[in-house]
């Protein structure tokens, strides 16, 4: 999810209960000045989605291309699951046949396991976006970043059934040399995005809309959101923009890995 402040405390009211973590919230995203390479970079590994006996290393730079080229779209639905809006944006998916990749904070995957189970069924693929969606990741200790990311992984594929994240997103993509790293060394890629369609901020269907048919050509990774508040213009948006985009010839894909 993008960093902004305001409007997140029901993550801080979950959190709270289940861990005693405070969530904050804090400036710009900083994604893009932190995705240079750090000193030693990793073999890439297969994209399979399913737990193997060791887990093999992805690229730690982090991914904004698609897998189905230059004419590629990549979606990605951040901050669920959620019982009321991850079900409405799983049935707009299927109705056009698009495949997405969930970024699912711990706690609401923890929460809601049938859910997760849900995505997993219909073919789209998991995100670790950490355990308490803390936006100044990036401000705090190795320690503090590695339980965030490790405990999310944990609790996403238990709830999965098995099925492991194949991505991490920083929440306000707050990423650090040694956040990458860590993530790629579990074989998850770290996910940035391009269009920010800001439909957190509840602009209107027709603003998120207008957002990606304006920012696409900055690149194929569009960031929505199934949490944190009323997302009926997010479902709306997707039913409008995924026919949309494939008549103008676009291809739904995922992230390069």
């Amino acid at each position: 999810m993008a960093r902004h402040g305001g409007g997140r405390g029901w993550y801080g009211k979950l959190v709270g209960a289940a861990l005693g973590v405070t969530v904050l919230a804090t400036g710009a995203s900083v994604w893009t000045a932190q995705a240079g390479a750090v000193d030693d970079s990793s073999p890439k590994a297969t994209a399979s989605a399913r737990p193997s006996s060791a887990v093999e290393p992805v690229d730690l730079t982090i991914a904004h291309a698609s897998d189905k080229g230059a004419r590629g779209v990549n979606i990605t639905i951040d901050d669920g699951p959620d019982p009321v809006w991850t079900p409405q944006m799983l049935d707009v998916l299927r109705e056009y046949g698009v495949k997405a990749t969930f970024c699912m904070v711990g706690t609401q995957a923890q929460a809601h396991p049938d859910l997760v189970k849900k995505v997993v069924a219909a073919g789209h693929r998991l995100c670790d976006h950490s355990v308490s969606h803390d936006t100044t990741m990036d401000k705090q200790s190795e320690a503090y970043q590695s339980q965030q990311i490790l405990d999310a992984e944990r609790m996403i594929t238990e709830a999965s059934g098995g099925v492991r994240p194949m991505y991490y997103r920083a929440p306000g993509g707050a990423f650090t040399p040694y956040s990458r790293k860590l993530a790629a060394s579990r074989g998850m890629r770290p996910l940035g995005w391009n269009v920010d369609t800001k439909d957190f901020e509840q602009p209107g269907t027709d603003a998120i809309v207008a957002t990606v048919e304006r920012e696409l050509p900055n690149g194929p990774t569009l960031l929505f959101h199934d949490a944190g508040g009323d997302r009926s213009e997010t479902v709306e948006a997707l039913r409008q923009l995924l026919p949309r985009l494939k008549e103008e010839g676009y291809a739904f894909g995922f992230p390069v890995r």
